[in-house]
């Protein structure tokens, strides 16, 4: 018998996280070798385990000392964090945020696959067997997120922003401060207000009041 495939699982949440283990390991062909529930403990795992797929979910802390701060930066810096390290790292996304820019932002990153929460029990052991083979498993709500161009969903203010524009806007949606966020990312509080400037003025905005209306609209915040 060839092999398990191994795994690191990260999502804050530990019930998830249990979930996912009992859909992925009902037969002997995939093993969960590590969980992680923030970014720095992920990007730690990955480097001493070097698992065959990470899956991971986008809104989670950045570490330990920053468990109030839920973003979906987290994921997105767990992303670029693991990637930066090991450029061959296969990563699969499990999330709920099944909209543009999104799904785009984490392929950008060097995702694999990208499955939604809600396909999870039917898709997720698929997707982790089509990763471990080098290939790629998107939930059919979001393959053509994948593959559209900006201009396809120019009406979603939100893919005017860079990267690090989309995980700050989602900080300060959130309610976290500009120091809290700079401490958290590792910035300078100048830079973090040079990027809250910048996207303001591209989503034509004035506020932080603007900001979560827009988070809402996004589904990135539940109303």
């Amino acid at each position: 018998m060839s092999n398990p495939i191994r795994v690191l699982l990260v999502d804050d949440h530990s019930i998830v996280r249990f979930g996912y283990q009992q859909l992925l390991t009902r037969s002997d062909d995939i093993e969960v070798i590590a969980e992680a529930e923030n970014c720095a403990d992920a990007l730690r795992a990955y480097r001493k385990l070097t698992p065959d797929v990470v899956i991971l979910d986008l809104s989670m802390p950045m570490d330990s000392d920053s468990e109030e701060i839920q973003s979906t930066a987290g994921g997105l810096e767990a992303i670029r964090r693991i990637r930066s390290y090991d450029n061959n790292a296969r990563i699969l996304v499990v999330s709920g945020l099944d909209s543009n820019p999104y799904p785009q932002r984490a392929a950008q990153a060097g995702v694999q696959g990208y499955v939604t929460k809600r396909n999870a029990s039917a898709e997720l052991r698929q997707a982790v067997f089509n990763i471990a083979k080098g290939e790629t498993f998107y939930s059919k709500s979001i393959s053509h997120l994948i593959d559209c161009e900006e201009e396809a969903y120019e009406d979603n203010q939100l893919s005017q922003l860079t990267a690090r524009e989309l995980e700050i806007f989602s900080m300060i949606a959130e309610g976290h401060s500009v120091n809290s966020i700079a401490d958290v990312m590792h910035l300078s509080s100048k830079t973090v207000h040079a990027h809250r400037s910048n996207l303001m003025r591209k989503l034509n905005i004035s506020s932080s009041a603007e900001i979560i209306h827009i988070a809402m609209r996004a589904g990135i915040l539940q109303t």
